[in-house]
Order: structure tokens, then sequence, then C-alpha cells
């Protein structure tokens, strides 16, 4: 019998038990339909529970804009299907597939290496050097740890550590990007696109 050998993404750190399982679960799913997973989000929202997927497009895999609506659909169909087989949530909750938007998450190194340049908010859980909120400029980022440009100095940041961070978007450009490429997939309007399914 040949031997099998499945690909599986390293779960970005730190995360919650639950949400380890379903990056999992959701993520074979949006990389087959061609896609990267950004981010998973899940929580009790004003209308109830709500599971989110932040998906792109990889760097350099060919393809051409931003994510589209189509892209949701497809992605949120999939997923949604495999979740009702798996039954991993007890409670009725609403499945929502977005593109990450102009302050997109960031969670592993290769999400910091591939905006170095760009600014962001980080948060750390334990903190480096007494500190742990920086705000800067992204410089790179190997080894585990992401160097950042802040308040005047340079700090490396564990990525293990890492709460939170976000891209700052930079509104000139993006006005800049949007005036050049009227109407083109990508632009800021499309974060708020979201394709919902609901479970129960």
């Amino acid at each position: 019998m040949p031997a099998l050998f499945i690909f599986q993404t390293p779960i970005p750190n730190p995360m919650r038990k639950d949400l380890q399982d379903l990056w999992l679960l959701a993520e074979p799913y949006v990389r087959d339909a061609g896609f990267d997973l950004i981010e998973v989000q899940f929580g009790r929202e004003q209308r109830g529970m709500v599971l989110r997927l932040f998906i792109d497009r990889p760097e350099g895999g060919g393809g051409s804009g931003g994510i589209n609506v189509d892209d949701c659909e497809r992605v949120s169909r999939d997923v949604s299907a495999a979740l009702d087989v798996a039954d991993r949530i007890s409670q009725a909750y609403q499945l929502e597939v977005s593109s990450p938007g102009l302050d997109r998450p960031l969670r592993r190194e290769r999400d910091f290496a591939r905006f170095a340049g760009e600014s962001a908010r980080i948060r750390l859980t334990e903190g480096v050097e007494g500190r742990r909120n920086f705000t800067g400029t992204i410089r790179g980022a190997k080894d585990g740890r992401v160097e950042i440009a802040c308040d005047g100095r340079s700090y490396e940041l564990p990525i293990d550590d890492i709460t939170r961070a976000n891209l700052i978007p930079n509104w000139d450009k993006e006005f800049a990007r949007k005036d050049d490429r009227e109407g083109a997939a990508g632009d800021a309007t499309l974060a708020s696109i979201e394709n919902g399914a609901l479970h129960e």
C-alpha cells in the first residue's frame, strides 16, 4: 500500500483549542479552492454565534484581483458541508467567509514577511521589555520572530506570544489605487462583503 502524505499548514499560535480545531478542519478546503486561510474567529455577537473565516489569494499563487463574492460562496459551501459532517459546533451559528480587508490580520511568520515595509499594530500576551503593545513598521520576520520599527528603535517580537496583529491601512495609497482601478476587485469596499450560512 503506498504511503499517504498529508500537507498541513502549522497552526498559528497562540490560539484557543476550539479555534485550532476549526482551523484544521477548514484549512484544507480553503487551500483546495486556491486560497490561504488568514484568520478564524468564533464567538457570540448580537445576532448569535458567528464563525468567521478570512481568506486571501496566496502570494505568488497566480490569479488576478482580490477575493470576490463567488470565491466566498465556494469556500462557504465547502466548509459548511465539512462542518455539518464533523459536527464540531453544538449550537446554532452563522458561517461567514470574507476577504481580510485593509486591516488584514497577521498570524503566521510568512504573513509578517510578506508585508515587510507596511505599518502594523501588534499586541503580545507576555510582552517584551515590559511592553505589550507595538505600533510601527514591519521590517521582516524569521526564526519565529517579527522585527518592528517602533518609537525610534527596533524590537524583535516572538510570534508565539502575539495575541493580535493587524495591518494599518494606508488610506492615501488605497484611494490612489481605487482611482487607478475604479471598480476592480480587491478595493476597500470588498472588505465588507460576506457570505453567510445559518447552521442549526
